[in-house]
């Protein structure tokens, strides 16, 4: 077995159809990228409809998809999912389950699902030509309670559901505003509590004097506006814990969040990822991935080791028509290998932009035309490749562009 090990990682995968049969050169040209590293990895975003059945969980956004488009991952070269997502729930409990079924049966490494809270929260681990590789996957909502798995207690049984990192919205608000909701709240007579979704009255989260919880969000008087999250410190010490068993155990470890915490301006990284993200680097992860915003956010290096604040989409199945993914930077990513060494060290990475359905895809938005992604090349790869490098320039990354690809100097 050579020191060296060569991990690719894609944006997320919201894969509804077979991609199995698509004949395109330029697919071709992505899928030996995938598939010319030891491993691949991406987010499976959706839920798995099989022999556990399940009922739609969900509205407009809802999905799910037969267990074919697992084969169609497992084609393009992918052997390493994460399942902690928003859509792992569409189907409920008997989504999970057949989810787990099925990327079992095809022995994916898989993490951020379980028939309980303590099977959803462990790290998963197996070998890959004698590398051992583990992944801790967590999903950072915001989503109803009843999305995520929990463990027997009492008389109350287990659910099967999503690894949960509590991540709370935190709106710091100017004093005089702050006061002008505290009051409206005090004439309608409600409390955080009786706006609180989706929770039993035992779970009313904790706030202090100078807060307020409305929804799924927390209201913090402020001498400024500001928008972060609060996270919850005994779920993050849990995924922690995880990581650094698996850690110390000698695996090259993936830890990967998925959330819908975005910054205002979504082709920013929010102002807590890089702090969150260097902690499961401190307990012992090889590289930290995110996805949720849908677009390529900055990449860091932090002790040798890389986060990726969000690699956007790979495989992207959605009605084109909603607004939000009118804009281009949703079907621009990259194709990132990653090399590490004997200690599990970063030693080369690798950026090869992509394009979810090509130029063609750029011009006509119809589904059928951006069914998978294609290298970008010439311009597009110069403009995709320069947003990251400016972005990532931020948090000390630097980055040479020359024939295509982006080339990390780890120097």
């Amino acid at each position: 077995m050579s020191d060296s090990f060569t991990l690719a990682v894609t944006g997320q995968s919201l894969i509804k159809h077979d991609t199995r049969a698509i004949q395109s050169p330029e697919f071709d040209r992505i899928k030996a990228v995938v598939k010319s590293a030891d491993l691949a990895f991406t987010n499976f975003e959706g839920t798995i409809y099989g022999t556990h059945g399940g009922w739609p969980m969900k509205g407009f956004y809802y999905g799910s998809a037969k267990p074919a488009v697992l084969d169609a991952l497992d084609e393009i070269g992918f052997k390493a999912l994460s399942l902690s997502n928003n859509h792992a729930f569409d189907l409920g409990p008997p989504g999970v389950l057949s989810t787990l079924d099925e990327v079992g049966r095809r022995g994916f490494l898989h993490a951020g699902i379980g028939r309980s809270k303590s099977a959803a929260r462990e790290a998963a681990s197996t070998s890959f030509d004698g590398k051992s590789v583990a992944m801790v996957a967590m999903d950072g909502g915001p989503g109803p309670d009843f999305m995520y798995a929990t463990d027997a207690a009492g008389e109350r049984g287990e659910r099967p559901g999503v690894n949960r990192i509590r991540l709370s919205r935190i709106l710091e608000l100017e004093s005089e505003t702050f006061q002008q909701l505290q009051g409206i709240l005090e004439k309608a007579g409600y409390s955080s509590l009786n706006l609180l979704m989706d929770n039993q009255p035992d779970d009313e989260p904790p706030v202090a004097a100078d807060e307020l919880a409305i929804g799924r969000a927390i209201f913090r008087s402020s001498d400024r506006f500001k928008r972060t999250v609060k996270i919850d410190p005994d779920d993050l010490e849990a995924n922690l814990r995880a990581v650094r068993i698996a850690a110390e155990a000698g695996d090259l470890v993936i830890a990967y969040l998925h959330h819908h915490h975005w910054s205002s301006d979504w082709l920013q990284s929010p102002d807590w990822m890089s702090a969150f993200a260097r902690q499961f680097i401190d307990a012992g992860a090889a590289i930290f991935v995110s996805h949720g915003v849908p677009v390529l956010l900055p990449i860091e290096i932090y002790r040798g080791r890389p986060i990726f604040h969000s690699l956007g989409n790979f495989i992207f199945h959605t009605r084109s028509e909603i607004a939000l993914w009118q804009q281009r930077e949703v079907w621009e990513s990259v194709v990132a290998r990653c090399t590490f060494g004997a200690d599990n060290r970063l030693t080369a990475l690798t950026l090869h932009p992509l394009i979810v359905g090509g130029e063609e895809g750029l011009r006509d938005d119809r589904l059928e035309n951006r069914l998978v992604p294609h290298p970008a090349t010439g311009a597009s790869a110069e403009r995709i490749l320069k947003r990251v490098k400016t972005s990532s320039a931020d948090y000390g990354s630097r980055i040479e562009i020359a024939d295509g690809h982006g080339q990390f100097d780890l120097e």
